[in-house]
């Protein structure tokens, strides 16, 4: 992890907020409210697994790409026309003309943005990767030669 790389920064900061142990407002000087009881989920047994994940709404139902700038930032959305025909607005940041894909049937508009989605987070991390490698390639060579 680079030192100026503001995801992981902001992840790290909300993952510590979310660490944190609940208290209550009006006694701040107990420890914290002791965690609710885990809810007990009876095991299932592998006939009863579904095959699928749980069927959501196509209309409606978008995802936004990793990155920290949110202008240039993808987002697709889809939508419904009449017929039960869905289509996915692709944009990037918040004032582009959308790039337009489909007809499609719902399920197929979800896993359109579902793989788009997955995509766009492969190449924001590997990305990441090879500028946190270079980074790293580059303090190593400063160090050789002497530099601070």
């Amino acid at each position: 992890m680079s030192k100026s790389d503001p995801t992981d920064h902001a992840l790290a900061a909300i993952a510590s907020i979310l660490d944190q142990p609940i208290f209550r407002r009006s006694d701040p000087d107990k420890a914290a409210t002791p965690p609710p009881p885990p809810v007990e989920e009876k095991p299932r047994a592998p006939e009863d697994k579904p095959l699928a994940p749980e069927m959501v709404e196509a209309a409606g139902y978008q995802k936004v790409g990793p990155g920290p700038i949110a202008a240039i930032r993808f987002k697709w959305t889809v939508r419904r026309e009449a017929h039960d025909q869905y289509y996915i607005d692709e944009t990037i940041g918040a004032n582009s003309i959308p790039i337009v894909s489909g007809p499609l049937t719902g399920a197929d508009a979800i896993r359109f943005v579902d793989e788009r989605e997955a995509e766009a987070r492969e190449r924001f991390d590997q990305l990441r990767s090879e500028m946190a490698g270079r980074d790293a390639a580059a303090k190593l060579a400063r160090k050789d030669s002497g530099e601070a």
